[in-house]
């Protein structure tokens, strides 16, 4: 396969490049900061550097072509105020698809968050994100795009166990970011992940196990 990710040098990105390239698929990775972009290399990823935030939705898809999927794995990250989360968790995963219908590719994967099934109400920075999450999910699910949405638990950097737990129903729990990019690696080859929403926490049971019985449902 032949896939893009957009906020391609975050963690989960990372790891989620190192596995897909270990299984012999091309990895894109859409990067704000050139500098970035040795660490990409070296994680078997194709740096493109392209602003989500500011490109047009025509550099976005020029940027995606010929890609079978895309993911966005995006985001303003800790420290960032209310109007990033809006300007790049909310409209730059919009754009992501718009980019995507444009470029003619199917799949979208979006890393999504607990919580963004039901955002609060308020103007605090992870209420807005939340919402901003929450707009984003709506806009893809609303879509005619072949769309999974994954809404991790609390993240944490503790070893991949190679077990979760996957749910369509709201959970809460910790999972390591690398069970999470192993999940988003498991979604992308299983075909009958597509149109579905759900929670991943860490669990016992294997991954590819978890994600057959989800998506058997």
């Amino acid at each position: 396969m032949d896939i893009v990710i957009a906020g391609g040098h975050g963690k989960v990105a990372r790891h989620l490049t190192a596995l897909l390239a270990a299984r012999g698929d091309r990895v894109r990775g859409l990067i704000r900061n050139p500098d970035h972009a040795a660490d990409l290399r070296a994680d078997g990823s194709e740096p493109v550097v392209l602003d989500l935030e500011q490109a047009s939705v025509d550099e976005v898809a020029g940027a995606i072509a010929g890609a079978d999927a895309v993911v966005f794995a995006a985001g303003a990250g800790p420290g960032s105020g209310a109007q990033r989360k809006l300007t790049l968790d909310r409209d730059g995963a919009i754009k992501l698809l718009s980019a995507a219908q444009s470029a003619g590719v199917e799949r979208y994967v979006m890393v999504s968050s607990i919580g963004a099934e039901a955002p609060p109400d308020g103007d605090d920075v992870f209420s807005v994100y939340l919402q901003a999450k929450a707009q984003a999910d709506a806009a893809l699910t609303a879509s005619d795009r072949a769309w999974t949405v994954v809404r991790p638990g609390s993240l944490s950097d503790e070893p991949r166990t190679g077990a979760v737990r996957l749910t369509t129903e709201a959970v809460r729990g910790d999972v390591s970011r690398e069970d999470v990019a192993a999940t988003l690696a498991e979604v992308l080859r299983e075909p009958r992940s597509v149109h579905l929403t759900f929670y991943v926490i860490g669990g016992d049971e294997p991954i590819a196990q978890a994600l057959a019985a989800l998506a058997a449902r």
